[in-house]
């Protein structure tokens, strides 16, 4: 007998663009923002009674952080370790946010206003005695690392200050060791972490201004213009299709059962798929295959082998959903090593199922579309 789960997916898989080409898309979110600044940091806020444990969010708060050159250089050895049908390398779709907060700069107004970095400044910060971006560069160059738009910051600076300014205990105590990204809710159940979430409608004129601001800082940093958005927490009001679209953006990042904003932290569900057009023409790109090893999960090669095969049966490209914090080593280097390890077991099974699958990034498969 058919699962529900199965006979669900199977459904969900039909609908939108299809392909006969074998097309291997890998999405890889938070680049560029801080989380986690030390596992030092981790042990003194959890022992002042902030929660960093709750559910998922533990991985995030005990393994992610900016990423070091090591990390990089390791994961681009792994990418480099295969080639498609054409010739051409494994890459990552980078979705990277451009600033994060300059938190000195703030501590010395007393909060009164909200000042922020770009994210090379922070990598400078992180990593003194190296220089990060040009890792970046040499991926971009490559052709194996692959920046797209997720933001500015992947933080609700509304939010945030409003919660700074009237005292907020835990956000202050986050503050003072130089992060946001926690657990915490402030009013209206919107999160810190979702930078496009609602506590009042006026923050849409905001949202717009921090898009406008981060698309030009992207295109400075990496000296070319992004096309593609993917909102942090996948949060976004539709008047910023418009905003982003007169900026450069053609295509959307959606969950296929989407969260529409109406305000005061509270959305409804939309359903959209792959190659469906928006109100202003964009396209949107849904992900319809996950691969998570920093959540241990020992089968996680296996499930997601087994979504690039439902995506492949019903002629669409596999478009992977893979988090920044599976492969990075700087605060525990054995989550690295294990993420990588998966990650290259997964890219050899994919040439061996798949002899002529075709790698490449979200843009360009856009384009394709």
């Amino acid at each position: 007998m058919v699962s529900i789960t199965k006979l669900k997916n199977e459904l969900l898989a039909i609908p939108g663009w299809r392909t006969q080409r074998k097309i291997l898309v890998i999405e890889s979110d938070d680049w560029g923002s801080i989380r986690m600044p030390s596992s030092a940091v981790f042990e003194r806020l959890t022992n002042k009674g902030l929660d960093l444990t709750s559910g998922d969010s533990l991985r995030y708060n005990r393994y992610d952080t900016l990423a070091s050159a090591e990390d990089l250089e390791a994961l681009y050895h792994v990418l480099k370790s295969v080639k498609d049908i054409n010739g051409n390398h494994a890459v990552f779709t980078a979705v990277s946010l451009v600033a994060n907060p300059d938190f000195d700069a703030m501590r010395r107004n007393h909060f009164e206003s909200y000042e922020y970095e770009a994210m090379t400044e922070t990598l400078k910060r992180y990593y003194p005695h190296t220089d990060v971006f040009r890792i970046w560069q040499q991926g971009i160059q490559e052709q194996l690392f692959v920046p797209q738009f997720h933001g500015r910051e992947h933080l609700n600076v509304h939010a945030w200050m409003n919660a700074l300014q009237h005292g907020d205990e835990e956000a202050r105590l986050a503050f003072d060791e130089g992060l946001w990204g926690f657990a915490n809710k402030h009013l209206h159940n919107v999160s810190f972490q979702a930078a496009f979430d609602l506590e009042v409608m006026d923050d849409i004129a905001r949202h717009q201004k921090i898009i406008a601001d981060g698309l030009k800082l992207f295109e400075q940093l990496f000296g070319y213009r992004a096309s593609f958005f993917v909102p942090p927490n996948g949060v976004v009001h539709h008047d910023l299709y418009a905003t982003s679209a007169g900026l450069g953006i053609d295509f959307m990042y959606s969950s296929k059962l989407n969260p529409m904003l109406v305000g005061l932290g509270k959305s409804r569900s939309q359903f959209n798929y792959l190659g469906k057009q928006n109100s202003v023409g964009q396209l949107f790109i849904t992900r319809n295959a996950f691969f998570e090893p920093s959540q241990q999960d020992t089968a996680c090669v296996k499930r997601c082998l087994r979504d690039i095969e439902l995506a492949f049966r019903w002629n669409k490209p596999a478009i992977i959903s893979s988090h920044r914090v599976n492969y990075i080593g700087a605060l525990h280097r054995e989550n690295r090593e294990r993420g990588l390890t998966m990650l290259k077991e997964l890219l050899n099974q994919i040439q061996w199922r798949w002899p002529e699958v075709e790698f490449m990034t979200t843009a360009r498969l856009g384009q394709l579309m």
